[in-house]
């Protein structure tokens, strides 16, 4: 069972503070749809953790975050041990305003702030020196550059059905008229969807969906090897060359953090 923690104990919405930040880990995690009326940033520091939306899913791996806007259902979820450092800030008192949500990359001096802010608890700083440390904390954030970690969700019903055998297994093979034929949708027409919906053709949103769940397999302890097969990979190598086009680290850099 996860650890219990002091976020079980405070209620976002209610602190007092204008920003305050939660530091805890957890062996697995499978929370439930959810909101806050703060704007989130969900960041990561050892692990993977899964980030959905109503309109994108996020797949991130240490030294990653995503912004998650005020009043922005999602949930989180992840298989195996992860470090989870959250930054709950009041939109109202703070001009950060993010109106999507967005992944984005954790330089290192943010990380430590991050960490060090959290041990503030959800009153805020008590000190001057304190509060000159949650500014900068503040001014890094509003500068973090984005990371591609997101798979945007199909809307339509019709796309849904083309959709749904691969998000359940993606490793699956198959051409997009075939998923389309099991959907009972011409190949055009799907074609036409993922456009509309996603913004990406069919090939591309399927190799952000492999990569997305390569990270998930090699944070559960699967060697590189496994997981290519896993995610529909004939050889090893095709798959690290795609997952560092892609991601610009190999996977075992990912996951170690390195930036």
């Amino acid at each position: 069972m996860p650890k219990q923690t002091i976020r079980n104990l405070i209620d976002p919405d209610s602190a007092t503070a204008a920003v305050f930040v939660l530091s805890d880990r957890h062996q697995s995690l499978s929370g439930p749809w959810h909101s806050h009326q703060r704007l989130q940033l969900l960041h990561v520091s050892e692990g993977v953790l899964a980030v959905e939306t109503e309109a994108a899913r996020f797949v991130i791996p240490p030294q990653r975050a995503v912004w998650i806007p005020p009043g922005r259902r999602h949930r989180i979820s992840s298989r195996a041990p992860f470090w989870l450092t959250t930054c709950y800030i009041d939109p109202d008192r703070i001009d950060l305003f993010r109106q999507n949500e967005i992944g984005v990359t954790i330089d290192r001096l943010s990380d430590a702030l991050l960490i060090a802010v959290a041990a503030f608890g959800s009153q805020g700083p008590g000190s001057p020196e304190e509060a000159r440390m949650l500014q900068v904390l503040l001014d890094c954030l509003a500068r973090l550059p984005a990371f591609d970690v997101v798979l945007p969700l199909p809307v339509s019903d019709r796309l849904r059905r083309v959709t749904r055998p691969l998000l359940t297994d993606p490793g699956r093979s198959g051409t997009l008229a075939d998923f389309a034929q099991q959907a009972c949708v011409t190949e055009r027409t799907a074609a036409r969807l993922f456009k509309a919906e996603t913004g990406l053709n069919f090939g591309a949103w399927r190799l952000q969906l492999r990569l997305q769940a390569a990270l998930g397999y090699l944070s559960e302890g699967r060697s590189v090897t496994e997981t290519a097969f896993a995610v529909g990979y004939r050889d090893v190598s095709s798959f690290i060359t795609a997952f560092k086009d892609h991601f610009g680290q190999t996977p075992s850099q990912m996951l170690l953090g390195r930036t």
